[in-house]
């Protein structure tokens, strides 16, 4: 099987989108929710199909979809200026990636327990043989 030239690229696009949902989800209070599955099976439970819509969502918003990317690559201060003020500027665009982050931001609230790219990078890490 042939290595890709570029190993790295998918997890930094899937951190770089997990960072903003946590990004956009952190901004917001989320509501009290039912009690949840505070173990990494939970976790992983919620995030697949959290980043599976939001995979979705990304490919038919160009816009966002492009300002997320191109976080990934920026300094942490310049990508939440560029996130924020993109999504301040598409408030509808915002709200449908909030309700899309609504189960990660419920679990984390349910928890006490908050999921950062770096975490979702490094179980890639991890993975890698």
């Amino acid at each position: 099987m042939k290595k890709s030239a570029h190993p790295t690229r998918p997890r930094v696009i899937c951190a770089a989108a997990a960072g903003a949902l946590a990004v956009c989800a952190a901004v917001i209070t989320a509501p009290a929710a039912t009690a949840g599955d505070c173990t990494a099976s939970g976790l992983a439970s919620v995030a697949g199909p959290v980043l599976a819509e939001a995979g979705g969502y990304l490919g038919a918003h160009p816009g966002a979809n492009n300002v997320l990317t191109a976080a990934a690559s920026q300094p942490p201060d310049v990508a939440r200026d560029n996130v924020r003020g993109y999504f301040t500027a598409n408030p509808g665009e915002f709200l449908d990636l909030r309700r899309i982050a609504g189960p990660l931001q419920d679990l984390r609230n349910q928890c006490g327990i908050t999921v950062t790219p770096g975490q979702f990078a490094t179980l890639f890490e991890a993975l890698q043989s």
